[in-house]
């Protein structure tokens, strides 16, 4: 559904968020915020920011799209299942899969395929992420580990919750990072870009980083990453704002990182993850070999 909102001199000087809230009361401020985030709100040809202050009789255009089912739809879609047994279930998500539905993603999603393919999964954890335990970025592959009823669930959130499992990355970055090093930082949303997240607040969680370079090449260094804590974009910031942009990271990195002659996505995968079986207590360790796009950029920077 598109509605236009026209607004007027009283108007002028609110924030846009807040002029849409205050004008569609159906509309929660947060729900708006989510619809300029996704791109949903425009004057003229081009989406807003929720920064942007009215300057009175502007036409705003709002799509507001249709409600998300209350459950996610099992979908035949292509997954690769690296171990599965009773508990758990282990994947090398493709890069490009959102992992679970939400605005502008209703299907399509790892969950969507994990419904499919894991048939005694539906329910655990919650109808909308069923055996999620963590999650990765839209553009970021690899490895995810996936509970299949709630014992399993606890445990395995347990203990990411104690930092005891092994969360290993990949990444290609631009320029010539130190041989190795940490990088421990708080972490919170950008106070002005709603859809980014940095360590330069004043506030927030705490986010450790470890890397190692694996390979270095003339401008550019395959990176080896061991995650401490598990925050939402945290490879990707730590790394651009020490100066060493994931290569073709859009969000994070600058304009001279963004290289689609050699992957049109940012160069993270998720390539080892080690935890204990919830059931046993064995400890397992799992390896996903980076796909062909990530393998591809390596070579053309050799």
């Amino acid at each position: 559904m598109i509605v236009v909102v026209v607004a007027t001199e009283t108007d002028k000087g609110a924030r846009i968020d807040q002029f849409l809230a205050r004008s569609r009361p159906e509309l929660s401020r947060a729900r708006v915020q989510a619809l300029i985030d996704a791109g949903h709100v425009r004057i003229g040809p081009k989406p807003v920011k929720a920064s942007l202050r009215i300057q009175g009789m502007e036409q705003v255009e709002l799509e507001v799209p249709e409600p998300v089912a209350a459950e996610p739809e099992a979908e035949d879609l292509p997954l690769t299942v690296v171990f599965q047994d009773r508990d758990i279930a282990v994947l090398d998500k493709a890069a490009g899969m959102v992992v679970h539905p939400g605005a502008g993603h209703h299907g399509g999603t790892l969950v969507n395929a994990l419904l499919h393919h894991v048939k005694d999964l539906k329910g655990v954890g919650g109808v909308m992420r069923p055996g999620l335990v963590h999650r990765l970025d839209k553009d970021t592959s690899g490895l995810l580990v996936i509970a299949k009823h709630d014992v399993a669930l606890r445990s395995l959130q347990a203990q990411f919750k104690s930092r005891s499992v092994e969360k290993t990355y990949l990444a290609l970055v631009l320029g010539q990072p130190p041989a190795e090093g940490t990088f421990s930082t708080l972490h919170g949303r950008h106070p002005k870009h709603r859809t980014r997240f940095t360590g330069k607040v004043t506030s927030g969680k705490p986010a450790i980083t470890h890397f190692r370079v694996s390979k270095r090449f003339a401008d550019a260094a395959l990176v080896e990453i061991g995650l401490e804590t598990g925050r939402t974009h945290q490879i990707r910031v730590h790394f651009a704002e020490a100066g060493f942009p994931l290569i073709s990271d859009s969000l994070y990195g600058p304009k001279k990182a963004q290289r689609p002659d050699l992957i049109a996505r940012q160069a993270l995968h998720a390539w080892k993850l080690a935890f204990e079986h919830p059931r046993s207590g064995k400890a397992l360790t799992f390896t996903a070999q980076p796909p062909k796009d990530f393998k591809a950029a390596q070579k053309k920077l050799s």
